[in-house]
């Protein structure tokens, strides 16, 4: 297993993306169901306020971090974590190792019609790519067991799924094992950066950590979830400075 940081009670490892790939490939050759969570800070301030979802990224098979506020947590808190694995990246990554390991692709989320359109946009890149389903779904409970049939009869290894960010972990968690898929992760936007629908910050926006601005001016009605960001800040900064007193008694 690899190493971890604890950032306001929510475990993340430190994995690097070709970590992750390993680790995803090791999951479909081992079977059984395995979730990888992609967590950014407003995972870690949801898991403050939701019992249940913090119970979800506790029993997952992997919580990589998704943002470059993770890394500067857990740089405060004394455990550097070595690299930021995105779901928005990643998707492309997960899809050269499906193609190149034949590992039967489900692509399950976004609004109606992008699935697909990602499913083409992937194929096109990789062309032995094999997606088996691509739909948009529900994340309603009373949909659930239609949906997770639909890809056990697909017979999927990797399935993707992007809901929103809570509702999303918490689907994969109570239907991953149904859909007989050995690998679950939850990518969020990441359909629709894929098909065009939303454009992705610039690439030193990225690496500063100010993907959150451009998005929020791209998405004003996101300024409500914006305001889990200082206040996670605050909670990380306490949490450093508690480690610390404990480490000069």
């Amino acid at each position: 297993m690899p190493s971890a940081v604890q950032i306001l009670g929510v475990r993340i490892d430190d994995v690097s993306t070709a970590e992750m790939l390993d680790a995803l490939a090791r999951f479909v050759d081992e079977g059984g169901a395995h979730q990888i969570s992609t967590v950014n800070t407003e995972f870690l301030m949801a898991a403050q306020r939701d019992p249940e979802f913090a119970q979800v990224l506790r029993r997952t098979a992997l919580n990589v971090p998704d943002s470059v506020g993770m890394l500067w947590a857990a740089h405060w808190l004394g455990h550097p974590l070595r690299e930021r694995v995105t779901g928005s990246d990643g998707i492309y990554r997960v899809a050269e190792l499906c193609a190149r390991r034949e590992f039967r692709l489900y692509l399950l989320g976004a609004a109606p019609g992008i699935a697909q359109q990602v499913a083409r946009q992937l194929v096109a890149h990789y062309p032995s790519l094999l997606v088996c389903g691509a739909e948009s779904g529900s994340y309603a409970p009373e949909r659930e067991d239609p949906i997770a049939a639909r890809i056990h009869a697909a017979r999927a290894d990797v399935l993707l799924v992007a809901f929103p960010s809570v509702p999303q972990e918490k689907w994969i968690a109570r239907n991953l094992a149904k859909t007989g898929a050995a690998a679950g992760i939850g990518v969020g936007a990441a359909f629709d950066f894929v098909a065009g629908v939303q454009r992705r910050a610039p690439t030193w926006m990225q690496r500063l950590g100010l993907e959150w601005i451009y998005r929020l001016i791209g998405e004003p009605r996101r300024w409500r979830r914006m305001l889990a960001l200082p206040h996670a800040a605050w909670l990380v900064f306490l949490q450093g400075l508690h480690r610390r007193r404990q480490d000069h008694t």
